[in-house]
């Protein structure tokens, strides 16, 4: 069994004390995580070094130092490791001049699929794009177009899935089929990254996240895990109430409790005491008649462990 949040029991993909630059620039800087079977988010700001780390994961460049493994092989050296992986590029260019239909069935050619149109139009299917199969991709949205990568991508049918950026330019709508398709493809047991900026959208589609700052490994874990390892930075924590003041006013009294802020009907409290205060709070309301009808963390979303963990980035 292993203890650290960044790896996990039985991988699909290592990641093994992993560096990458160019030059004179260290893009990606000794990171060691794995994945495993479900649906894990890669996050960081821009420049942080994710693209690099997933094409160093499908074996587009090479390590500079360390070694990445797909199913225990290299996929550089070991071309075997590309039937188990899908991949959808940040990028959006494509043959233009194809229809849907010949695009995707190109691609389940060159994967070395035996009914390629077939496994094309059950591919476009899974990304809702049936109608539109026989349109050139040209004249595709940018929604669309990236649904036709993702059904590229899962055209052989792959182990794991590594996306980029997946739902830029999507609409909501778009977006819902695609974080279904995830979803589901995880319930099969394949292993999916998604690298985004999106974190609403990632925060509904997983828990397990391994963010990425500066290059290096910054946190990884489920995000709750992540916000309670973050031990020097104050919880902030919502209450609604009748009284505002009069409680405000009692909690600055607690030891844990650094600041409170006080508005019509809401108190916003930092404290570094999140269970002590879950503890007296009710007391405090029945000794100064207070009618509470609300408490709540502020600050467990993925958005705003991604906003402590990149700082002023």
């Amino acid at each position: 069994m292993t203890t650290s949040p960044a790896l996990v029991d039985n991988p699909t993909v290592e990641i093994n004390a992993v560096s990458k630059w160019f030059g004179q620039k260290v893009a990606v800087s000794d990171v060691t995580c794995s994945f495993g079977p479900g649906l894990t988010g890669l996050l960081g700001p821009n420049g942080a070094g994710k693209t690099t780390l997933l094409r160093m994961l499908t074996g587009l460049i090479r390590p500079s130092q360390g070694e990445v493994l797909v199913k225990g092989q290299e996929p550089r050296t070991q071309v075997d490791s590309y039937k188990e992986l899908g991949f959808v590029p940040e990028e959006s260019a494509l043959y233009n001049m194809l229809t849907g239909q010949e695009y995707v069935t190109y691609g389940a050619r060159l994967s070395g699929v035996s009914d390629p149109e077939r496994a094309a139009k059950a591919a476009l299917e899974e990304v809702g794009l049936t109608a539109d199969a026989d349109r050139p991709v040209g004249g595709f949205s940018k929604g669309m177009r990236q649904r036709t990568k993702v059904a590229v991508a899962l055209v052989h049918n792959p182990e794991i899935l590594i996306l980029d950026e997946p739902l830029n330019g999507t609409d909501p709508v778009q977006r819902a089929h695609l974080i279904s398709l995830f979803q589901a493809l995880t319930e099969r047991g394949n292993t999916v990254i998604v690298s985004s900026h999106v974190l609403q959208e990632v925060e509904r589609m997983t828990d397990r996240v391994i963010a990425i700052v500066d290059g290096k490994l910054a946190a990884a874990g489920d995000i709750a895990a992540i916000r309670r390892a973050m031990s020097d930075i104050p919880y902030r924590v919502v209450i609604e109430c009748d009284k505002t003041r009069t409680l405000g006013a009692a909690l600055l009294d607690h030891e844990g409790v650094f600041s409170v802020t006080v508005d019509e009907r809401s108190l916003h409290i930092e404290t570094s005491d999140l269970a002590g205060l879950g503890s007296i709070i009710a007391g405090l309301a029945v000794t100064h008649d207070v009618r509470l009808s609300r408490f709540a963390p502020e600050d467990e979303s993925l958005e705003s462990v991604f906003r402590y963990l990149v700082g002023g980035r």
